[in-house]
C-alpha cells in the first residue's frame, strides 16, 4: 500500500534516527556529499527541516528562517539534539487528523500533505548523505522510493534542478537499485566516499 506524507514523514524519523544513532562521536566533523557541508551540517539541515514539518503539522507559522551554517542549529550533544527534535515531530503528528488542512509552509499556503512532502523526502535523501558520511549501507524501502519519484513527477525540472535543491543528475550504471537511481536523480554520485 503506497505512503502518504504522514507515513512518509514518520517513516522517515525512524529511517534518519537509525542512521543518526550510528554515527560516532567522531563523525560529525566528515566531509558529507553536501558540497560544503560536514555530516553535523547535514543533521542541522535535517533538524531544520523537521521543525519545519512540526510547524506545519501544528499549524504552520511563516517565520521559516534556516540556520547558516546548518550546524549552528544543534544545541549540545548531536545524538540527543536529534532525540529532541524527533521527540517533537513524533508528538505533533500523533494529533494530526487531516492531511487536506492548510496551513502556512516555506512555499506558502498549502495542505498539510503537500507542506510536509519534502520535509518528509529530506528524511530519506539526507539520511543517505549522513550514512555515506559515516559508511553505512543504506536502502530506502520501495515505499519511499514510490514517493519520491511520485512528487518529483509533478515538480518541473527548472525548480528541481536549481541551488538550495539538486544539481544535475548524476548518471548510475546500468541495473542499479531503487536506491542508487534516486540519489543520482538527486544529484548525487551513488559511489561517493567521505
Amino acid at each position: 500500500m503506497p505512503w502518504n506524507a504522514l507515513d512518509m514523514y514518520n517513516n522517515g524519523l525512524t529511517f534518519f534516527s537509525d542512521i543518526v544513532a550510528a554515527v560516532p562521536d567522531d563523525g560529525w566533523a566528515v566531509a558529507s556529499p553536501c558540497e560544503g557541508w560536514s555530516a553535523l551540517d547535514v543533521l542541522g539541515h535535517v533538524g531544520d527541516a523537521t521543525n519545519i514539518g512540526t510547524r506545519i503539522l501544528r499549524g504552520g507559522e511563516r517565520d521559516f528562517n534556516p540556520h547558516n551554517p546548518p550546524s549552528s542549529a544543534i544545541d549540545g550533544n548531536a545524538a540527543q539534539w536529534w532525540a529532541a527534535t524527533v521527540a517533537e515531530a513524533r508528538d505533533a503528528l500523533a494529533n494530526v487528523t487531516d492531511l487536506d488542512r492548510e496551513v502556512d509552509s516555506p512555499a506558502g499556503r498549502r495542505s498539510v500533505r503537500d507542506g510536509l512532502s519534502f520535509p518528509a523526502v529530506d528524511l530519506f535523501l539526507h539520511g543517505w548523505d549522513l550514512a555515506a558520511s559515516s559508511c553505512q549501507q543504506v536502502t530506502f524501502p520501495a515505499e519511499a522510493v514510490e514517493y519520491i519519484r511520485g512528487i518529483f513527477a509533478e515538480v518541473p525540472e527548472e525548480v528541481t534542478r536549481r541551488p538550495g535543491v539538486f544539481g544535475p543528475a548524476v548518471d548510475v550504471p546500468a541495473g542499479s537499485d531503487d536506491t542508487a537511481q534516486v540519489i543520482g536523480f538527486a544529484g548525487r554520485d551513488p559511489a561517493w566516499t567521505p
